[in-house]
């Protein structure tokens, strides 16, 4: 007999975002659709709520507006005063928190599903920020097996100082029946790396072709990851094999990232019980 962690509390509210970042076509195209019909997400029991989180931006179709929606979900944005001052994307977050949160509040929605693009060759993939969540590593178990044989890639972000105030996060899980015990291959974030920069902070190097569209797959330190302008081959260097993702992203280079370094490893999630009401 297994033993099984039963949900306190049933799933009730789920929301479904696109466009916070309004040139992110796929998410904004589909919540447009549900928001028009939608009676595919609809489910008995559950309040299913498709929603575009930054319309300035999806209309001019640009990243964003003043600022990265997708950064300024944390408790000094949210707890400033209301003013026409603020950023458009920090009064928009504030709008959001008051909609579907307040954050970290009982009254939150249960899940908010995120849609996004990356111009990096990353396929699908799943962003987990808590790897010790049975709940969580079990749904991104299910989305898996539900894509399968198609892959569907985990990216963990949990360390503190690699995370980011997103969108999602006001959710109480950033989905019913009883799951048995599993486990999910993750690529676990090691740190964020900028492209190499010459004395005025500019860039100075692009990505090497051998690393082009190469995310997900084993980078060794004798490997080469930039190609200065003068031609020199900038190899990565260390002594264990990476695996990068976000390789050449190009809302990120105003973040200087070039791409991630993560290492691979597996998390394993409990028997659990979800039941929706």
């Amino acid at each position: 007999m297994t033993s099984c962690h039963v949900a306190e509390d049933p799933i009730k509210k789920v929301a479904i975002f696109g466009g916070t970042h309004g040139n992110e076509l796929t998410g904004i195209f589909l919540v447009k659709h549900w928001l028009e019909n939608g009676t595919e997400i609809q489910r008995t029991g559950l309040e299913v709520k498709p929603f575009i989180t930054n319309p300035r931006a999806v209309k001019k179709c640009t990243r964003y507006i003043d600022c990265d929606l997708n950064r300024v979900f944390d408790p000094e944005n949210l707890g400033k005063k209301k003013s026409e001052d603020l950023p458009y994307e920090v009064r928009k977050a504030q709008e959001i928190n008051h909609l579907f949160g307040p954050k970290d509040s009982e009254d939150s929605y249960d899940i908010i599903f995120d849609l996004h693009n990356t111009t990096s060759n990353m396929g699908c993939t799943l962003i987990l920020e808590d790897s010790r969540n049975d709940f969580l590593i079990q749904m991104f178990h299910y989305i898996k097996m539900s894509l399968a044989p198609l892959p569907c890639y985990v990216y963990l972000i949990e360390h503190p100082s690699l995370k980011y105030a997103t969108t999602r996060s006001i959710a109480k899980y950033p989905v019913g029946k009883e799951f048995p015990p599993c486990a999910i291959e993750v690529y676990k974030i090691m740190e964020k790396v900028d492209y190499p920069r010459n004395e005025s902070g500019e860039i100075a190097a692009v990505i090497h072709p051998k690393l082009q569209d190469q995310d997900w797959k084993p980078l060794h330190p004798e490997d080469p990851v930039f190609l200065t302008l003068d031609g020199k081959t900038i190899s990565l260097g260390g002594d264990q094999t990476v695996y990068p993702v976000f390789v050449n992203e190009a809302a990120y280079y105003e973040k200087k990232e070039a791409f991630a370094k993560t290492t691979k490893l597996t998390l394993n999630a409990k028997s659990i019980r979800s039941s929706l009401h």
